[in-house]
């Protein structure tokens, strides 16, 4: 058993494992209206300042694509490059960044910033990090000041003491309307005052995102940033994308939307070409990460 282990570790170490998940996945670059390769966006970062890849949390595949395609954006920029994370809060970032120092142990790491429970899929994005000395933002909203905002609506974040808006955006916090509240509530199934609180909630998550990626790059001139978020709030560049656009106009800004589709074998591309700059397909066939 220990054997068949060490060839798997080994396997996936020098790369086969890469070639074999190439087969389960296909991208499509929706302005030039062609299949592409994942070297095809990086080289289109040379003059964009974000990259949004917006996931289905349970694709196995879409998680090993954000690693190749932070690996290969740090190889063709090194040093230049930085991860950010729906997957940790900001009330955490003196963790991942304590961790990223090599000064606290990864078990420590992984209980006291609250890491979501398929943390391995992203563990890969770490340890990159890690290694490299790049910068990992923990960019999402504390889940104390999202559950405060789902019972009570937007207006309690104004009641936290002053020590708390050192982790949320700046307040009032706009609520997007239009096309995105059309496609939550249409999620959701109602417009009633509850689907209410619970959109809000989604727009301090995209508030908050967009602020810790604005703050990150007003810090770090030159830095690329490679966004990682379920992709509801990034499809057609909607939620955290718009809220970023708002907050930094001078950015540009690619955003990809990754997601498993029965159409996989003749991906039907023309129905998804809204959703990014980028759509990437994965094999269905492939079992989900949990």
């Amino acid at each position: 058993m220990k054997f068949i282990l060490f060839v798997f570790v080994f396997a996936i170490s020098t790369g086969l494992y890469a070639q074999e998940i190439s087969s389960h996945y296909k991208i499509y670059d929706v302005k030039k209206q062609k299949s592409i390769s994942i070297d095809d966006i990086i080289d289109d970062m040379e003059h964009a300042d974000v990259l949004f890849f917006g996931e289905d949390h349970n694709d196995s595949v879409g998680h090993h694509l954000e690693a190749e395609l932070f690996k290969k954006l740090d190889s063709k920029y090194p040093r230049k490059v930085a991860l950010s994370l729906e997957m940790f809060q900001t009330d955490v970032q003196l963790e991942v960044d304590e961790y990223l120092a090599g000064l606290i142990s990864e078990k420590n790491f992984v209980k006291e910033s609250r890491a979501w429970g398929n943390y391995k899929d992203y563990r890969p994005l770490i340890e990159y990090a890690k290694q490299n000395s790049l910068k990992v933002i923990a960019a999402n909203a504390a889940t104390r000041y999202s559950n405060a905002v789902t019972l009570n609506g937007l207006k309690v974040l104004e009641k936290f003491p002053k020590a708390s808006f050192g982790f949320l955006p700046p307040l009032p916090v706009d609520t997007a309307q239009g096309r995105y509240y059309e496609k939550f509530t249409e999620t959701l199934g109602g417009h009633n005052m509850g689907t209410m609180k619970i959109y809000q909630t989604q727009n301090l998550w995209d508030a908050t995102m967009a602020w810790s990626i604005n703050r990150f790059i007003k810090a770090n001139k030159g830095i690329k940033v490679l966004q990682l978020n379920g992709r509801f709030h990034s499809d057609e560049k909607l939620g955290t994308v718009a809220k970023l656009k708002k907050l930094n106009p001078k950015l540009a800004i690619l955003n990809i939307s990754s997601f498993s589709d029965e159409s996989f074998a003749n991906p039907e591309w023309e129905k998804f070409r809204s959703l990014g700059d980028y759509i990437i397909i994965t094999d269905p066939k492939v079992k989900r990460s949990y």
